[in-house]
């Protein structure tokens, strides 16, 4: 008589260490501690904690994308253009994390809005200064911008230093200029802490490497620039779509225009040449 096999019990999974002496690794790591006790709102509203953890998570998202630009543009100040827009295109998917975020305040109504807005006060998001250094970092550069920091002097340097450094654009073109292509030197010398204005010359440049080879390294480099400017396009846009739909035209907090103003900025592409010398190619 045959004897069947008996099936072997199946070997309990090893239990994760779950005793420490103090915090976890992981809280010392994260802290995630700090950074789930930072919500403190200013009305009864349940709808205001949403709105709170959605700016939180936003700060946490401009400061990734600030790294990766700061990585990006030293990297092409070395000649390192593969780092540079390995850097890029990290920054390409944070900043589709970053736009997700609208998700949760896209559809907030006016009553909704109303129902915590007045706990803002004067707090507006032009206030932020890891905002602010991404747009510097675009060539978006205004002085004026340093004004509302003068009280906290740590911020107020750190955006000091970033108007008067190179934007991500400046460092391109000056790469262009030293692979030999036409860049005007009245561009690669220009005042960097003034906003960046188009140069008919600087198009020329774009239409004559995008109409050469695809793969070319310097093509690639202005492709993953296409996609960082397209998607602060859409970030400016998704914005613009929310605030309408919250506040519609009334002044912004902080005493912006609001919708106003939103619908100015969203007009404007940054790198401005790779959008229109696709045209002449």
């Amino acid at each position: 008589m045959s004897h069947q096999a008996q099936p072997q019990e199946a070997s309990e999974p090893e239990t994760p260490h779950l005793d420490f002496q103090g915090t976890t690794p992981y809280e010392d790591y994260v802290q995630a501690d700090v950074l789930t006790h930072l919500q403190h709102t200013l009305s009864d509203d349940p709808g205001e904690m949403v709105f709170l953890v959605t700016t939180q998570v936003m700060e946490l998202w401009f400061t990734v994308i600030v790294h990766e630009w700061e990585t990006a543009a030293k990297a092409l100040r070395e000649d390192r253009v593969p780092v540079a827009v390995a850097a890029l295109k990290r920054s390409v998917r944070e900043l589709e994390a970053l736009n997700a975020s609208w998700k949760p305040l896209g559809q907030l109504t006016p009553a909704q809005f109303n129902s915590y807005r007045s706990a803002l006060g004067e707090g507006s998001g032009f206030q932020s200064a890891m905002y602010r250094r991404m747009e510097f970092l675009l060539g978006e550069k205004s002085s004026s911008m340093l004004v509302p920091h003068r009280g906290a002097p740590r911020v107020h340097a750190e955006l000091e230093k970033a108007l008067h450094e190179p934007s991500l654009y400046d460092e391109v073109l000056r790469l262009l200029a030293r692979r030999g292509h036409a860049i005007p030197t009245s561009v690669v010398d220009r005042d960097v802490s003034l906003r960046y204005d188009p140069s008919p010359e600087v198009e020329t440049v774009w239409t004559d490497l995008y109409s050469g080879d695809e793969d070319a390294e310097l093509a690639r480099l202005g492709e993953a620039l296409t996609d960082v400017a397209e998607l602060v396009w859409r970030w400016r846009n998704d914005h613009l779509v929310a605030t309408r739909r919250a506040m519609g035209a009334k002044t912004g907090t902080g005493g912006s225009a609001g919708v106003a103003w939103l619908e100015k900025r969203a007009q404007k592409n940054v790198f401005p040449e790779l959008w229109t010398a696709r045209s002449h190619v």
